[in-house]
């Protein structure tokens, strides 16, 4: 990514950075506590709906974009068992070749999956539409616009190919969304399933791990695009079995 110069964080977010350290795939970071952005209650908003994926080579990946947010106009009902569902608004950076709309469902689709982090029965979450109260917002961004939010947020330099996690969100690197990782032999759309399932993971406390050894999954909270060690590539936090993937501390 190249590195644009937008101005803070919180007009570049469109929510409240409170303090804290955070995490992205260029370092291991720290917890922080959840911020609350509070808007005025929306108009009911239809649930999710299932909608076909664009290939790795569909949309244009600009080095850098304006630097402004399309929040999506989607929402649907809170899915975990968790009694306080972490409510996220999904953005899109303006003039990109990109749906967000159609982002937003494909981000609420890999939360809601079995084997996603509602396996946890401590955790929920509910996407929102634009202008609804919410705890959380996912961006998705061109690599400069990435690279000054992530740098913003928590000072990491993300060298225009990393994601990361900021007070009061996640930022994704349209590159990877697009193009995925060369350590991630498989569908875009599973990448971008270890893409929120890291980041969010990082959101809900998790800290980077790394291989547990050769032959086994790779923990969605490695940072699989540094490398496997050994590992085979996964997105998801638990197993078919429900076990859940860890490893050493990173």
């Amino acid at each position: 990514m190249a590195v644009g110069v937008l101005g803070t964080a919180a007009y570049l977010l469109g929510a409240v950075y409170l303090p804290g350290g955070s995490r992205s795939d260029a370092s291991s970071g720290a917890t922080h506590p959840r911020s609350t952005h509070v808007a005025p209650t929306p108009t009911a908003s239809p649930t999710p709906s299932p909608s076909p994926s664009p290939s790795r080579t569909e949309i244009d990946v600009p080095p850098t974009g304006s630097g402004t947010f399309v929040t999506a106009q989607a929402g649907g009902a809170a899915v975990g068992s968790g009694s306080h569902p972490l409510r996220y608004v999904v953005q899109v950076e303006t003039g990109l070749d990109l749906s967000p709309s159609q982002a937003a469902n494909e981000i609420a689709g890999i939360l809601a999956a079995p084997r996603g982090w509602t396996h946890d029965p401590d955790n929920a979450f509910q996407l929102v539409s634009a202008g609804a109260p919410h705890d959380l917002t996912v961006q998705i961004a061109t690599p400069g616009t990435a690279d000054s939010l992530c740098w913003a947020g928590i000072q990491q330099d993300t060298g225009g190919e990393y994601n990361c996690e900021v007070p009061g969100g996640v930022v994704v690197n349209l590159k990877r969304w697009v193009k995925g990782s060369p350590t991630f032999d498989g569908p875009i759309h599973d990448y971008r399933a270890l893409i929120i399932n890291h980041e969010m993971g990082h959101y809900l406390g998790h800290s980077h791990v790394t291989c547990a050894g050769a032959g086994q999954l790779a923990p969605v909270m490695m940072q699989q695009i540094k490398g496997l060690h050994g590992c085979v590539a996964n997105a998801w936090p638990y197993d078919k079995n429900g076990d859940f993937v860890t490893g050493p501390s990173a």
